[in-house]
């Protein structure tokens, strides 16, 4: 692993020199990468905000220093720790990943394991753990509870260096978020720009996540998860992510090297499901563990307590029967999850799919536009429409109670004029 992790040597090109010199940072390159000037969309002299992203050989990328710094020149524009454009067209990127390679599993647990670090009672960043990126680095790989990932850095590694201006962190859990969506599960109100750590000596020990069979599962579950700042809903919530993907017994100990459901793929063969369709989220998790009626059907230490301990059964059994209420606890779940730990640049973050709220319109009603007590004919009321959407109203939109006799005033100040224009 020592020459994949070789990093990228550092130069400096004549063209950046007196921005480095100013920004007192290298701008590293390689071969296959060179440092970018990133455009903002938001008009035609917006200027260029100056990322890099060095590359190491074959797979894992390190950075060197934050990408949120302000270029010097006629006008300053901010460069936040992601790109909002990048990571909108990374996540279509990512969509078509999904859909050729049904990684989806592998991209939930990557977000989940960079995140799920993170100690709510050390304060320092990094040192607190959390969605930084760290997971990148072979230290932290190394860890027991993230073999197979590599797997999935070696996805997403051309997606980063084609959108340099993403953060790792970012683009974790937009991956996660992405397979959650496109597998068929809720929309995670996700926000997005995480800055990365730089080095693995700033990784978070080992030991942090949790463990498929530990001796005590509900105290271990606590223990792990309360640790982030989750509570029993959410620890309920967060397992019901396994009616996505398997255990493999070559990486987990866990689960037979194939079964029925697993023989024949999609993607690399084998390996023990949760449910039957293991591609599909939905609460088919619940109903499968509750039922227990499958052999070909993993349940683990982890899975059959969540009904057996007395607080985890009230939302496993809901969820069992009630999916609309799993969706929406366990969307607001994973947003959590995602944001652990993690150092926003913006501090508010950036939201991929903020669009202003539509009022509802009011139905038109003619009769409320008249001053008289004698309800409207027919005739009276096609007039007022008409003249209403002439003036660019439409028909669910309401006129001002005046509005008839307003036409009627502007008409007459308009007769007025054009007389006395006669006689000028």
């Amino acid at each position: 692993m020592t020459d994949r992790l070789s990093m990228a040597s550092f130069t400096t090109t004549t063209a950046a020199a007196a921005a480095a010199s100013a920004a007192s940072r290298l701008l590293p390159s390689s071969s296959s990468s060179i440092s970018r000037l990133s455009l903002s969309s938001s008009s035609s002299h917006s200027l260029k905000c100056l990322r890099s992203s060095p590359l190491v050989s074959h797979l894992f990328l390190h950075q060197r220093g934050s990408l949120n710094y302000v270029t010097k020149t006629r006008f300053s524009t901010k460069c936040y720790a992601s790109d909002p454009a990048q990571l909108k067209n990374a996540r279509e990127d990512i969509k078509d990943l999904l859909k050729t390679t049904f990684c989806h599993p592998i991209m939930v647990r990557l977000g989940w394991h960079d995140a799920g670090t993170y100690n709510k009672d050390i304060e320092e960043w990094p040192q607190r753990g959390g969605a930084n990126g760290s997971l990148r680095f072979e230290v932290e790989l190394k860890h027991g509870a993230n073999a197979g990932l590599v797997n999935a850095l070696k996805l997403l590694q051309p997606i980063k260096e084609k959108y340099s201006g993403v953060t790792y962190a970012d683009l974790f859990q937009l991956a996660s978020a992405t397979a959650i969506e496109e597998a068929g599960g809720p929309k995670i109100p996700m926000k997005y720009g995480r800055v990365d750590v730089t080095g693995p000596e700033q990784c978070p020990e080992e030991g942090r996540l949790p463990d498929a069979g530990p001796p005590s599962p509900a105290q271990h579950l606590r223990d792990v998860f309360y640790r982030m700042g989750l509570n029993d809903k959410e620890i309920v919530a967060l397992s019901g992510a396994h009616t996505l993907g398997r255990s493999r017994p070559e990486r987990s100990g866990w689960g037979k090297p194939e079964t029925k459901y697993t023989k024949d793929g999609p993607g690399a063969p084998g390996g023990q499901s949760w449910t039957v369709q293991w591609l599909k989220f939905d609460n088919s998790y619940f109903k499968d563990i509750k039922e227990k009626i499958d052999e070909d059907l993993l349940v683990l230490p982890t899975d059959a307590v969540l009904f057996e301990d007395p607080s985890f059964k009230v939302y496993a059994e809901k969820y069992a029967v009630d999916q609309e209420a799993f969706f929406k606890d366990y969307a607001e779940a994973h947003a959590k999850l995602s944001n652990l730990g993690a150092k926003f640049d913006p501090p508010e973050g950036i939201s991929l799919d903020e669009s202003p709220a539509e009022a509802v319109p009011e139905k038109f009603v003619a009769a409320k536009y008249s001053s008289g007590k004698r309800e409207l004919s027919d005739s009276m009321k096609q007039k007022i429409r008409a003249e209403y959407e002439g003036f660019g109203g439409t028909p669910d939109k309401p006129l001002p109670t005046n509005y008839f006799l307003n036409i009627i005033i502007v008409i007459g100040v308009l007769a007025v004029l054009s007389y006395l224009a006669g006689y000028v």
